[in-house]
């Protein structure tokens, strides 16, 4: 029947509609989602300049010589407390040894009563598990004789002993494990901030650690002219010291006078003398966290070692090393004296003449000679 077909619509038109209209709902709403991410999302942080670069980097660098010197003082104390430990665990065994002779002697008391007849309450108490529920009994005891009594203080004393050894053992084996606790985490933090110093550095590009190197450079030459003035400054006290000293000399000669005693100072200056051979032998070898020697030093394990070569020695870290000896002020430091850096006393160095010394200066660089003034200086001491 052709009349119904023709009333019929193409079903064909129905369906090219569709796929045009899901398209276009689909590209708005990635622009619409594009749109918020683009509303929404935070400004990318700016790239920090060469300066605040080198201000992180050498503050890292403080920061790992804090850690430093925490994990030399951890190790230290861990080291002293092992052998406290182990000394007390020698002594806690000597005073069981001496527990059970004294307790095998009241046993041969017992045996000698049982023998003998009865056990008598004297072997009663001998062969108690708890002999001190028998102590405070005058009767029981003036029936032994003067020998067993001694037995019994004996074994008392060498109780009582041997109970102490015991705590005091336990309470340094605690103490030792915290020092150990406290040893891996120094280490640990001067491992990360070592690690965070290397990655700032390693995404600079050539230009940028071209531009850092200059402002290294400016900052040593700023050090240096300010150590040249501290040169030129204590020459002209030296000056003023050597025309005084002859002055009196001459006077004394003419025995108008009494004279001045030089022998502390001649002392001192044989020793830094020594102090300082040793210290120049050392240059060009490199900073090694944690390092006394003899191929790599921190800071402190140079001082330290520098200063036993003369004789004297030295604790191991920065805090404990600037409380020996006397304070200086940086005017009147002398070859051998010690000059302390940052608020945290974190560095330490030898200082030379002529306002330089020679440090262990950082992880990466070498013990060399350099200007006290390319740090902020804490004090100096005059260890001897």
């Amino acid at each position: 029947m052709p009349a119904l077909a023709s009333h019929r619509k193409p079903r064909t038109r129905v369906r090219t509609s569709s796929p045009a209209v899901g398209l276009t709902t689909a590209a708005l709403a990635s622009v619409t989602l594009l749109s918020t991410q683009s509303a929404t999302a935070a400004p990318a942080e700016p790239k920090p300049s060469i300066e605040e670069v080198q201000k992180k980097v050498d503050d890292l660098y403080r920061q790992a010589g804090t850690a430093t010197q925490q994990y030399n003082k951890a190790k230290a104390s861990s080291t002293q407390q092992r052998s406290k430990v182990d000394a007390l665990l020698e002594a806690a065994a000597k005073r069981a040894d001496k527990l059970n002779e004294t307790r095998r002697e009241l046993g041969n008391y017992a045996a000698a009563q049982y023998r003998s007849g009865a056990i008598a309450p004297t072997a009663t108490f001998f062969l108690a598990d708890d002999p001190q529920s028998y102590f405070d009994q005058d009767q029981l005891m003036a029936r032994m004789t003067s020998q067993q009594q001694k037995a019994v203080a004996d074994f008392r004393t060498q109780q009582s002993e041997a109970a102490t050894k015991r705590v005091e053992a336990t309470k340094s084996l605690q103490t030792l494990t915290e020092s150990q606790t406290t040893l891996r985490t120094s280490k640990q933090q001067v491992q990360n901030k070592l690690a965070e110093a290397r990655t700032l550095l390693s995404e600079l590009t050539a230009e940028e650690k071209a531009r850092l190197a200059e402002l290294e450079r400016k900052k040593e030459a700023e050090a240096r002219r300010k150590a040249e003035e501290l040169a030129r400054e204590q020459a002209a006290t030296a000056k003023a010291e050597a025309d005084r000293a002859a002055e009196e000399a001459s006077k004394e000669e003419a025995g108008t006078g009494t004279g001045t005693g030089t022998g502390s100072d001649s002392s001192y200056a044989s020793k830094a003398d020594k102090v300082l051979a040793f210290a120049r032998d050392q240059i060009g070898k490199p900073y090694v966290w944690g390092a006394t020697g003899p191929s790599s030093y921190d800071c402190s394990g140079l001082t330290q070692a520098a200063w036993k070569a003369a004789g004297v020695d030295l604790p191991r870290t920065t805090w404990d090393q600037v409380e020996v000896g006397t304070r200086v002020a940086t005017a009147d430091l002398k070859p051998g004296d010690l000059v302390f850096f940052y608020d945290d006393i974190s560095h330490v160095g030898i200082y030379k003449g002529d306002g330089m010394m020679i440090h262990a200066p950082k992880p990466g660089a070498n013990v060399r000679e350099e200007s006290i003034y390319y740090m902020p200086i804490y004090g100096s001491v005059r260890p001897a």
